[in-house]
């Protein structure tokens, strides 16, 4: 451990010079008094802060209350970034009144250094302690890991399931034995997994002018080098594993290359002692321990503030009181410019000012290296909704990094002052420069000048840089509260330790420095994006150098969450659930399982034994490790650092912008953006959820811990009413609103779009009706049911409403709103009301319309009868308001004419006024009936009202028109719907059937007033009385129908005369006699022509060849004269030519034809067949296969007759397939296509295979085998029993 006198050395600073340096002093001088404070205090400061917290919110209520009218002109503008205290979760880092002095957070590691030289390493995003060890004496002053940043974990380095049962025995232990003399004993060391990311080096420097350099995963590789005076930064090489190497500076302004040295105490061998030359003396003879060797790079310019390697390892900036220096470091350097290592790049001069005289060794640098690759590109490009970069996007950026290769970017903060460094490459010179060797130069790119105090330094986005602001405190002293921020209206809270926080002794003096700032500046016009006052503990008595500022950058939002699973899972046994749910924290919420740590004891005793001091195993305290929400969000983490505090700020997303328009109560613009936006809800739920704790195997086994598929189901099915439910809460805050701003019309609307449940909306239209607002809620509310349904009486009340007050309005809704909604017996009652305490009447006046509210009663108590299904009712109405439509329809829909029997004339009439019927024709009366008649017609049919009730009705008032429109009807079938098929001719005639009841006066309506449709009854009806049909078409002389009334009584010649006298058509006279086809006919038809020269020509010409044209010639009178006779005689005659032609062409192809079958014939009987005879050798057998009969006991009903389609071969029967021999006996028969059958086979195939006796006067042949006369005997029995073809060739001829 480092000696007592290892102290922080006085500083000699004028008070007279710089007032605020003394402030700042004795602030530092405070801060380490503070960290030093009792812990039983610091505990109780502890367990009062969320207490004082709620007290101070509502001081800050009120402050804002007063202050509400001062900035009710000023636009409030949306911050960029959120912030969430973690505190809480670092609670094992103030333990004991510790205070933190330093801070580092890389990759998913974050350390602490406190003011009592504690070191705390701890794992992210779950904030579990990896390593707690006590490295210095006095406050830590920098800290510094190698390699930076740390590398992500990899599959093939400490795989977690290897590692975690290594210390599950230990974590066992300390859940079992909990006796008290176990807690006594030193507890076993868990050792961290050696992972990528947990394999570093933490180097931090101290007050005490001590650098301990400590491994993470080895507790026995350290070193701890004293250098004599205070130490106020240390840098670990990049590759600090491989060459051991380091620089340090401080105080003594000397800046320091450590090379090499092994675990344990060391002295610098700057330092001038004689121990510490003995010992570099020996060591470089080789005779000492191997401690190392340091090497002052610089010296001579004051307090080293800041030294920090760059991401490549080639160059190193530090700060010191002149300013800012980049050397080019050793690291890839090719062999040949080995010498360049350690020479200075570039130097630039700090600000030349009085303030900087004084300041420039208080004020710390802070300095970033930027990472081009990980900076994120700027939010008017990328959106602040947090939505990936495009694909296009990406390659630009690589586009960009790769055109600055070479190019180091430096961002340092020291004062008030920013500079931009571009730190370029060396190589060959150009211009006056040619031939000449750099090892690189800096150029400054920009300037930016603070009016505060930089605590920390980063870049954010391309285009915006990331500053952690201490602002001065205020001289005036009339500004007594310090807790309101100057910074857009935001209000940082006030310290919550600071009435405890005043130092023990000394002078009471009042501290009223300003709490910190976190600002976005726009590097383009160099003008503040966006200012924040940060709530910070204790500001009152912080400084600049108090505060730290860390990022972890976008391109590694997620690594800090995925690095930490090799080491957790080791560490507390979980499962790889949790870090893929860290990873992506949609997975977290919407599973099942929950992630808590194993348990564990208590912290044991401080372990004695490491040469850096007491060093312990990080515990939970048997606490849950959680992943806290905002670190699982995508996007750059910053975190900024005081002492007491720690704070993480994101990107503002979805969720955060709908609180705060929530906040600001912009209503309106919430709920718009949670209705486009609504997995907003979903995100907020998880994001506030409690992570419970992980089922013990008691519980049950890993199926039921994992098993997601029937919670996401149910988390699927709750997120819709989830956000629904959102979504009526902003809507109905936003009614209440424009309510409380009077503005009912658009609270209407409102409740039309947000209001979603029949609760809801029975509660804001009884809020409506009580303010007699009907008219602004009335088009709103839903016009179809919903599940469950709208209390019916909010429909009513409305309905009650518009009938007293707008009877309009109420028609209106009526007809809008379906009847499922309200109760129809109620409306009706409050309509008949109406009608019975004559509230109206049928002659009164309503805004110049006579029974304009009578009417409206009328259809609408017509309408809720008809859709209560009391359609005699709902007649009645129709009918009192002469609405023949509404009738006749409710008539025809429920068959409803009996209603009307007992009036069918005025029912037919009910579109006719008796004003106009004097004046309406035969069309008008048609067309104003039509409807009444078809839906007469329809009832006939369906036998609901016969045609005789209606016919007596119309004749007695001798409305026979009417009557004719009725027959019309049910001839034509105009009630007939359609239908399918046969089934329309048959109602058809069914139809037709019910007028030939009344066929004589249907004869005498349908010669009356269609001609046309008198003659289809002629020809179809056969209930009509000849006589009187005749009677009625002499009337009218009607000759054609008379001339088929007479043709069809047999009546021929009379029919003849009639047309011959009366239609005088010569060519209708021909077509009746050539339909009749009597010769008798066309003799009368001739003679009665001969002396009419027209009809002679007519027979000429159209006579054709019905007659004989010699006769008809020879029949024409000498010395008649015909007009058109040559050309008469001249068409006949071709029409007989014509006609000879035809018939002696067709004769001859008949002749050809029958030539050409009887030339076939005689070639077909005059060929040979040939017979082909195989002869087989004497040892020869035919094989035949045949299949096995399906029925064994009845193989003659299973046989086939069919032919077995086998190719018969020559020389074999073409049914059994057998070959001819020599010696065939049984007669063959053969055909013109080559097939040979023998006749028994030939039989039994023509016939179906029935056996047939096969007798060709065998007996007598035996006598006279070669007798002509037997063959041809034989072959005339043998064609009575074989006709037709080949059976093979012509199948269906058998």
């Amino acid at each position: 451990m480092p000696s007592s006198h290892d102290k922080d050395e006085p500083r000699d600073v004028d008070e007279n010079k710089n007032p605020h340096a003394k402030d700042e002093l004795e602030s530092k001088g405070d801060t380490k008094e503070g960290a030093e404070d009792d812990g039983d205090e610091e505990d109780e400061d502890d367990d009062d802060d969320e207490n004082e917290d709620d007290e101070d919110d509502d001081e800050d209520d009120d402050e804002d209350d007063d202050g509400e009218d001062d900035d009710e002109d000023e636009e409030d503008d949306e911050p960029r970034l959120k912030y969430a205290r973690l505190t809480q979760h670092l609670a094992p880092v103030y333990r004991n009144g510790d205070a933190t002095s330093a801070f580092l957070v890389a990759g998913d590691k974050m350390i602490v250094g406190t003011h009592n030289g504690n070191i705390h390493v701890v794992q992210l995003p779950v904030f579990q302690s990896l390593r707690v060890y006590h490295a210095h004496s006095a406050s830590v002053t920098s800290i510094s890991i190698s390699p930076f940043p740390p590398p992500l974990p990899t599959d093939k380095a400490g795989s977690p399931q290897h590692l975690a049962p290594q210390i599950a025995p230990s974590n066992a232990s300390a859940r079992v034995d909990s006796s008290p003399a176990a807690s006594r004993k030193p507890r076993e060391r868990a050792p961290i997994p050696k992972t990528p990311s947990n394999d570093i080096y933490i180097a931090t420097s101290s007050m005490d002018g001590n650098v301990c350099v400590q491994s993470l995963v080895d507790m026995k590789d350290v070193q701890l080098r004293n250098f004599a005076r205070p130490v106020q930064t240390v840098a670990l090489s990049p590759e600090f594993k491989a060459d051991r190497t380091y620089l340090s500076g401080g105080l003594a302004g000397q800046l320091i290359l450590t090379v090499g040295g092994g675990p344990g105490r060391s002295t610098s061998t700057t330092t001038g002692t004689a121990a510490a030359a003995a010992s570099g003396w020996l060591g470089s003879m080789g005779i000492g321990s191997n401690t190392g060797k340091d090497t002052i790079l610089h010296s001579g310019e004051g307090t080293i503030s800041t030294i920090k390697w760059s991401l490549s390892g080639k160059y190193v900036v530090w700060l010191n009181e002149h300013g800012i220096k980049i050397m080019r470091s050793k690291l890839h350097l090719e062999n040949g410019d080995a010498e360049d290592a350690w020479k200075r790049v570039g130097h630039i001069d700090r600000p030349q000012t009085e303030e900087w005289d004084t300041m420039a060794s208080v004020w710390k640098g802070r300095v970033e290296w930027i990472d081009e690759r990980a900076v994120e590109s700027d939010e008017s490009e990328q959106g602040a909704l947090d939505k990936p970069r495009s694909v296009a996007a990406e390659r630009l950026n690589e586009q960009v990094i790769l055109g600055k290769a070479g190019i180091e970017r430096l961002v340092v903060g020291w004062g008030g002052t920013i500079w931009i460094i571009h730190v370029h490459p060396g190589g060959v010179g150009v211009g006056r420069h040619v031939g000449e060797k750099t090892i690189g130069r800096a150029e400054i790119v920009k300037i930016l000048r603070m009016d505060c105090i930089i605590s920390g330094i980063s870049l954010y986005t391309q285009n915006l840089l990331l500053v952690l602001a201490y602002c001065l405190p205020e001289d005036d002293e009339d500004e007594d509260d310090p807790r309101v921020s100057p910074t857009k209206g935001h209000t940082s809270q006030p310290s919550t330790g600071s009435a405890r926080s005043e130092p023990s002794g000394g002078i009471k003096r009042r501290q009223n420095n300003q709490p910190p700032e976190l600002r976005l500046i726009d590097l383009n016009s160099q003008a503040e994006a966006d200012k924040d006052g940060l709530s910070v503990s204790r500001f009152e008595r912080l400084t600049s150098g108090d505060y730290h500022l860390g990022v972890l950058p976008a391109r590694n939002a997620a690594s800090a969450v995925a690095s930490t699973k090799g080491a957790l899972d080791a560490l507390a046994g979980l499962g790889s659930d949790m870090w893929n749910a860290a990873i992506n924290p949609r997975s977290l919420f919407s599973s099942g399982a929950s992630i808590r740590s194993k348990e564990s004891g208590d912290d044991g005793s401080l372990i004695a034994g490491s040469t850096a001091g007491t060093i312990r195993p990080g515990t939970s305290r048997g606490g849950s490790l959680t992943v806290h929400p905002a670190l699982a969000k995508p996007g750059a983490k910053v975190f900024i650092h005081s002492p007491y505090d720690c704070i993480l700020a994101t990107r503002r997303d979805l969720g955060d912008h709908l609180g705060w328009l929530m906040e600001r109560q912009q209503y309106q613009r919430a709920w718009e953006l949670l209705d486009e936006h609504p997995e907003i809800v979903t995100t907020i739920e998880k994001a506030n959820e409690t992570v419970s704790q992980t089922p013990s195997k008691q519980q049950g086994g890993s199926e039921d811990v994992y098993d997601d598929e029937s919670v996401a189901d149910s988390t699927t099915r709750n997120v819709y009413s989830s956000v629904e439910q959102e979504k009526r809460r902003i809507g109905e805050l936003w009614i209440q609103e424009l309510i409380e701003e009077n503005d009912w019309a658009s609270a209407g609307m409102v409740c039309g779009k947000v209001i979603t449940t029949p609760d809801r909306w029975e509660k804001w239209v009884w809020t409506f009706a009580g303010a007699k607002k009907f008219d602004e809620i009335t088009s709103c509310i839903p016009t179809e049911p919903m599940h469950p349904r709208i209390p019916t009486t909010i429909y009513e009340v409305v309905l009650g409403h518009y009938l007293q007050t707008d009877k309009l309005r109420f028609r209106e809704l009526l007809a809008r709103w379906p009847t499922e909604l309200f109760d129809i017996k109620t409306v009706t009652t409050a309509l008949e009301n109406q009608l019975n305490y004559r509230d109206v009447r049928e002659d009164s006046i309503d805004d110049g319309e006579k029974g304009r509210d009578w009417r409206i009663v009328m259809e609408s108590l017509a309408q809720l009868h008809e859709a209560n299904g009391r359609q005699h009712e709902a007649l009645k109405c129709y009918i009192k308001l002469h609405d023949a439509d509404s009738a006749f329809r409710l008539i025809r829909d429920n068959h409803l004419a009996d209603a009307v029997a007992d009036d069918i004339p005025s029912f037919i009439g009910l579109r006719v006024s008796p004003e106009d019927l004097s004046q309406m024709t035969e069309q008008d009366l048609e067309h104003a009936t039509s409807e009444a008649i078809t839906l007469l017609v329809d009832e006939a049919q369906h036998g609901l009202l016969r045609p005789e009730i209606v016919v007596e009705q119309l004749q007695a008032q001798e409305l026979h028109l009417y009557t004719y429109f009725y027959f019309r009807g049910l001839w034509k079938g105009e009630g007939i719907r359609e239908h399918m098929g046969g089934n329309v001719d048959r109602l058809m005639m069914d139809s037709q059937s019910l007028v030939d009841g009344f066929a004589d006066l249907a004869v005498h309506l349908f010669a009356t007033y269609d001609r046309a449709l008198l003659m289809q009854f002629l020809k179809t009806s056969v209930s009509y009385a000849f006589e009187k049909a005749v009677q009625e078409c002499e009337r009218f002389s009607y000759y054609d129908e008379l001339v088929y009334l007479y043709s069809k009584t047999g009546q021929m010649k009379r029919a003849l005369y009639l047309i011959i006298d009366r239609l005088k058509d010569v060519s209708k006279a021909i077509e009746f006699a050539k339909e009749q086809d009597d010769p008798d006919l066309w003799e009368d038809l001739l003679n009665y022509s001969m002396d009419k020269p027209s009809f002679i020509r007519g027979l000429l010409e159209q006579v054709g060849t019905s007659i004989n044209p010699i006769t008809l010639v020879r029949r024409i009178p000498e010395g008649l004269e015909i007009e058109g006779l040559r050309e008469g005689l001249t068409h006949m005659m071709k029409e007989h030519e014509i006609q000879y032609s035809i018939s002696s062409g067709v004769a001859r192809v008949l002749r050809s034809e029958v030539a050409a079958a009887q030339n076939e014939l005689r070639s077909g009987q005059r060929k040979a067949i040939k017979f082909e005879v195989v002869v087989q050798s004497v040892h020869h057998i035919d094989v035949e296969v045949k299949d096995v009969p399906t029925d064994p006991d009845k193989p003659e009903v299973t046989a086939t007759v069919e032919h077995d389609h086998r190719v018969p071969e020559p020389g074999h029967c073409a049914r059994c397939h057998e070959p001819f021999t020599e010696y065939e006996m049984e007669t063959l028969v053969g055909y013109a296509c080559g097939h040979v059958f023998h006749v028994s086979h030939l039989l039994e195939l023509l016939h179906g295979g029935k056996k047939v006796d096969v007798d060709l006067g065998n007996g007598i042949e035996q006598g006279s085998r070669y007798s002509i006369g037997m063959k041809v005997m034989k072959a005339r029995l043998l064609k009575d029993k074989v006709r037709g073809g080949c059976p093979i060739c012509h199948p269906n001829e058998k």
